[in-house]
């Protein structure tokens, strides 16, 4: 399986303002010396020594995953707004998938905004299937999408909808077994753990992680234990996790914490705080990779959720 990102903030989309984009050719230019410009190769050299948080970006959008199972089918967890980045790259890259299974892992505004931009929902032929163990939730999904809040409603996307209301323990879809567990978040959230080929990944986006989620039980250990990739919420500063205690998000620290004891290989930090410019959040990589330092460990190994950024699982 590959993980691509195509939507890692928090709350609403945080474009790159332009007094940010500004201060970022500044900072560019300021570090050039007449040996950087002499020729493509100096320019290129001087290009990847820049630090990421000028010379690239974090990204904007709001949560959207795609997944590509190892048989190339599709699979796509919630629909913020990187699901039209998602939609615009499909088309760009003349993918010819006509069925589009999309879990929800709640329905805060950040995690469904970008539905009435796919623009494959408008393409007749085509199929969406929404999938979420949350009962009638199908409303909560085709509310957002009307009068007054919007100018069409659901009925003006020509592709084949259905709503799945997940039940039991796993569901086999596109290949992969996916599980489920409710997280801590004010109105509920739900992490989605997906198994194939022997790997596994687990997707934990607006999760506070509490006392309980250490505890090694039984249906604990099932679901967190020895994934290779944990793509979890690390929204706020350790100071700002203790301050909005039950705001429903996580810490990097912590987020380290919870991978170490779970064995996870990998861990990426996501769900990126809108206030934050990329400088702060690269900031924020660099306390979590020296808090795994300190604790003398050698996993996980600790990355940064980007836009754009493909993980082979």
């Amino acid at each position: 399986m590959t993980v691509t990102f195509w939507g890692v903030r928090g709350s609403i989309p945080t474009p790159l303002t332009p007094k940010q984009l500004r201060s970022r050719i500044a900072a560019v230019v300021q570090r050039v010396t007449p040996s950087d410009i002499a020729s493509q190769e100096a320019r290129e050299r001087f290009l990847t020594r820049l630090p990421p948080y000028l010379f690239g970006s974090v990204g904007g959008n709001t949560t959207c995953v795609e997944i590509r199972t190892d048989d190339g089918q599709i699979i796509i967890i919630d629909a913020g707004s990187g699901i039209r980045e998602l939609g615009v790259d499909l088309a760009n890259r003349g993918d010819t998938s006509t069925a589009f299974p999309i879990l929800i892992t709640h329905f805060h505004w950040d995690h469904l905004q970008g539905l009435p931009f796919f623009r494959h929902a408008y393409i007749p032929g085509n199929s969406i299937t929404f999938y979420s163990p949350v009962r009638g939730y199908a409303e909560n999904v085709r509310h957002q999408m009307q009068p007054p809040f919007f100018p069409v409603d659901m009925s003006a996307m020509n592709a084949a909808l259905e709503f799945v209301e997940l039940q039991g323990a796993t569901l086999r879809l596109a290949g992969v077994d996916v599980s489920w567990r409710k997280m801590n978040h004010p109105g509920g959230s739900y992490a989605y753990r997906f198994a194939q080929g022997g790997k596994s990944f687990i997707f934990a986006t607006d999760a506070e992680i509490n006392e309980a989620d250490f505890e090694k039980s039984e249906a604990n250990t099932r679901f967190f234990a020895d994934t290779d990739l944990l793509i979890l919420d690390a929204q706020y500063t350790l100071g700002e996790a203790i301050e909005k205690y039950d705001w429903g998000h996580t810490s990097p620290s912590m987020a380290v914490d919870f991978a170490g004891v779970w064995k996870a290989k990998r861990l990426a930090l996501f769900h990126h705080e809108p206030l934050y410019e990329d400088k702060k959040i690269y900031r924020l990589l660099r306390t979590a990779h020296w808090y795994k330092h300190h604790l003398e460990t050698a996993q996980p190994e600790v990355v940064l959720a980007q836009e754009g950024m493909v993980l082979g699982v």
